[in-house]
């Protein structure tokens, strides 16, 4: 096997990857590789690059684009692999095809920036297909936590905790989870202090929260 990598006859390989445009996604695709390694481990967690789309502008762009495109309804890490595979594929096989006939110089830049384009717009259409089937199953499982975590205790991570502003953090036994939480009425909870995952509220994404105390009795 190691023989086969490190003879002469992959060296068109190696040039083909490590030149531009495919070098974009070779760098990315390697580092969706690891992150994979990493997780097989238990060392990441899956959802390690997901925001929350409500802190900010920027996200809201972010998420306005991804949400045009269907990339929406599974982990970001998952997007951004089949993101840098299929780009990878198309613009390998487009420099190997195709380079050969390109002058070197300015028409070789130019060359290698549509191919980059042209590359992300196919995988993105690619990858938008594939999302929207594995939408329904990652949707069923979000369901089966948010069922699995109710009745739980997370510890305020916040300042305070409120009806209208707050973190928890739940121990699920892995890396644990950061939830967005909000008290009844007028309750107020202090960093440290335990609370209870009571109710789950999907258009705002956060948990309704009790004391632990209030929730044993």
């Amino acid at each position: 096997m190691f023989a086969i990598l490190l003879s002469k006859g992959m060296d068109p390989f190696y040039q083909n990857i490590a030149s531009f445009p495919t070098a974009v996604f070779t760098f990315v695709l390697a580092i969706c590789i690891l992150y994979w390694l990493f997780a097989v481990l238990g060392v990441v967690d899956l959802d390690i690059l997901d925001v929350d789309f409500d802190t900010g502008s920027e996200a809201n762009a972010l998420a306005g684009v991804m949400l045009k495109f269907g990339l929406n309804g599974v982990p970001v890490t998952i997007i951004v692999s089949f993101l840098a595979l299929f780009g990878w594929l198309l613009s390998y096989y487009c420099v190997h095809y195709l380079s050969p006939y390109i002058p070197q110089g300015l028409f070789r830049v130019l060359f290698g920036l549509m191919i980059l384009v042209a590359a992300f717009l196919v995988a993105v259409m690619i990858t938008a297909m594939i999302v929207k089937l594995l939408r329904p199953f990652f949707q069923k499982m979000e369901q089966q936590t948010i069922k699995r975590m109710l009745g739980q205790t997370a510890v305020v991570r916040t300042s305070k905790v409120n009806n209208v502003f707050g973190e928890a953090f739940l121990n699920d036994g892995g890396a644990g989870l950061i939830l967005k939480v909000r008290s009844y009425d007028d309750k107020v909870f202090a960093k440290g202090d335990k609370v209870v995952l009571l109710e789950y509220l999907e258009a705002e994404n956060v948990y309704h929260v009790i004391s632990e105390q209030d929730f044993n009795a």
